[in-house]
């Protein structure tokens, strides 16, 4: 693995009598993409929400680049996200919504105005500034909401199943833009999904999550063909066992 960026050691959540997440150990390399991929109620986007801090943990520890940041509220953190219901302001155009963040932090008109143009052609929507979001496709909202995240160059971006909302053409068309974006800007990409095919195809390492626990964290390669667990087998399609059920 490439150097460590991402480190979460023994991260819980408890909502009331319930246990979300029942101590988590992650370790992510610089410019890597994984996947935590699990059904719904497995505790994968509170995961990812700890980690924004958009969400308080009960037990554990979170560090980027080696910094603590367990208690430092969610606008401290260098730390972006990206929603599946794009989260986008209605009455702000294309640019607008972009550079919100950059305004926050007082940044000259001219360098918002630049930092935009340039993401805008990242994500190949060059000319879009002035459209409204009700102007937009679902395609180019997702592409407009990855902008925005990306727009300050954090090291690390979260993506709560994106694509979701995508029909199954443009959602793999996106599925190839990510990646080839990712690996462009060699950001470190955690991506939240139950499509197995999607984390398959994308990742360099998957975990399998179940029951606020990781199943199997592993290349998509030793996943798919050698499931640690029946339950990993079972929810990636695979039939081949080569360990014991867990």
């Amino acid at each position: 693995m490439a150097q460590e960026l991402l480190r979460l050691e023994g991260i819980k959540k408890s909502f009331g009598p319930v246990e979300v997440l029942r101590g988590i150990d992650l370790s992510v390399g610089r410019g890597e993409f994984i996947t935590i991929l699990g059904a719904s109620g497995c505790g994968k986007s509170t995961l990812l929400r700890i980690i924004a801090g958009l969400e308080e943990l009960s037990a554990g520890r979170v560090f980027l680049d080696g910094r603590d940041l367990s208690k430092e509220e969610a606008h401290k953190r260098n730390v972006r996200m990206v929603f599946q219901n794009y989260a986008l302001f209605p009455h702000m155009n294309v640019a607008a919504n972009i550079g919100y963040t950059l305004r926050l932090k007082r940044t000259a008109k001219e360098e918002i105005r630049k930092a935009v143009t340039e993401v805008l052609e990242l994500v190949r929507l060059g000319g879009y500034e002035k459209r409204m979001p009700s102007e937009l496709s679902g395609g180019q909202k997702q592409r407009v909401a990855v902008a925005r995240a990306l727009v300050s160059r954090p090291p690390i971006l979260l993506l709560d199943e994106p694509l979701g909302a995508l029909d199954l053409q443009l959602r793999r068309q996106m599925q190839n833009e990510l990646k080839h974006l990712q690996n462009r800007l060699e950001i470190t990409f955690i991506y939240v999904t139950h499509d197995q095919e999607e984390a398959l195809a994308m990742s360099d390492r998957i975990a399998v999550m179940h029951n606020g626990l990781f199943e199997q964290l592993a290349s998509a390669e030793d996943v798919y063909k050698r499931p640690a667990t029946n339950y990993v087998a079972a929810f990636v399609g695979s039939e081949k066992i080569s360990g014991g059920e867990k």
